[in-house]
């Protein structure tokens, strides 16, 4: 069963003069990790007379690097993808023996190639409440699984989610001390308490999409009144065995179909969707994001309505009449 969307965001920057704008590099392309089937994607740029050249970032990020030629008063960027949202399993993969139960150890080889994934936090990031909550956390667990999910849970209790329009990420300290943060603010400090745990994280941006349930939950979470999309930022830890495992501090769940990643790095820094320099000038910033349903399957809880049921047999009977009028039989 799959519900294909089609997603559109526009993100434009408007000037009050002419501006000379510096490269520009767009991380809005969903990234190869991605395991939500994307059907189609374009990237529409304003100006339209520049030079694009598409290019991977040390990590595998798909990064588009715009240059424009002539000042502007307008840069604008739309972004079109057609994505299946066939429901995925995120506990669907093995963990290796040796890292099925907490702690584990990366071997001598691995744990070079996630360096930059293990970096623990200076100085000035953690204080005494990181300090405080890490010693809260679990030391041992009979499976690496279950930390992880109580480490994203105890996470999603402690910090308050909150739209935060201001740019930049929050500290760990400043984090856990306001109580309070955006998704980017507890996907770091989620980062930060894993490494300091010993085990490998990386900070995510991507989309998420929420679509309405056909039917309300018993139990549980209640869920969107309406179908949804909007920037994200969540976290994802990598487990020998079952590589990079998504979690979202801001729900206290692990990720599913409805997170697409755009970018997974060490830092949130270099996950931003876009970045560049610009002349000084004021500027009026203007997003807009919308998902729409494209294609439904059939499925139990929202069956075929009475005029598909009607269209479905006034076909049947069609198809019946014309093996009848051909003599066509069966033998």
């Amino acid at each position: 069963m799959a519900i294909r969307v089609s997603l559109y965001h526009r993100t434009t920057y408007a000037y009050d003069r002419e501006v000379t704008l510096g490269p520009q590099v767009v991380r809005l392309r969903p990234a190869p990790h991605a395991r939500t089937p994307i059907l189609s994607y374009a990237l529409k740029v304003d100006p339209t007379e520049h030079f694009r050249n598409w290019q991977q970032d040390p990590f595998g990020n798909f990064n588009a690097r715009l240059v424009f030629p002539k000042p502007t008063r307008r840069f604008q960027v739309e972004v079109d993808l057609i994505a299946d949202m066939t429901v995925i399993n995120p506990f669907d993969f093995f963990v290796e023996p040796d890292a099925e139960s907490f702690p584990f150890a990366y071997d001598a080889e691995r744990k070079k190639e996630l360096a930059p994934y293990l970096e623990q936090s200076s100085a000035d990031d953690v204080g005494e409440l990181f300090s405080a909550f890490v010693d809260r956390l679990p030391r041992s667990m009979d499976r690496s699984v279950d930390f992880l999910v109580e480490v994203n849970g105890r996470v999603n209790e402690a910090v308050e989610y909150l739209i935060r329009m201001e740019p930049g990420v929050q500290t760990p300290e400043q984090t856990l001390r306001l109580a309070k943060g955006s998704c980017r603010d507890s996907a770091w400090l989620l980062t930060h308490l894993l490494r300091r745990r010993g085990v490998a994280a990386r900070f995510v941006s991507g989309y998420l999409i929420q679509l309405k349930p056909d039917v309300k939950a018993l139990d549980g979470p209640v869920g969107t009144d309406v179908d949804f999309t909007d920037l994200h930022a969540w976290c994802e830890a990598f487990i020998p065995g079952a590589g990079w495992i998504g979690l979202d501090p801001t729900s206290g769940l692990l990720t599913g179909e409805g997170h697409i990643p755009l970018a997974a790095t060490p830092a949130p820094a270099s996950a931003a969707p876009i970045t560049g320099a610009v002349d000084k000038a004021e500027v009026e910033f203007e997003f807009d994001m919308k998902v729409r349903r494209i294609h439904e399957d059939p499925r139990v809880t929202k069956p075929y309505t009475d005029d598909q049921w009607r269209a479905i047999d006034a076909l049947a009977r069609h198809v019946d009449r014309r093996l009848t009028d051909d003599d066509v039989r069966l033998t």
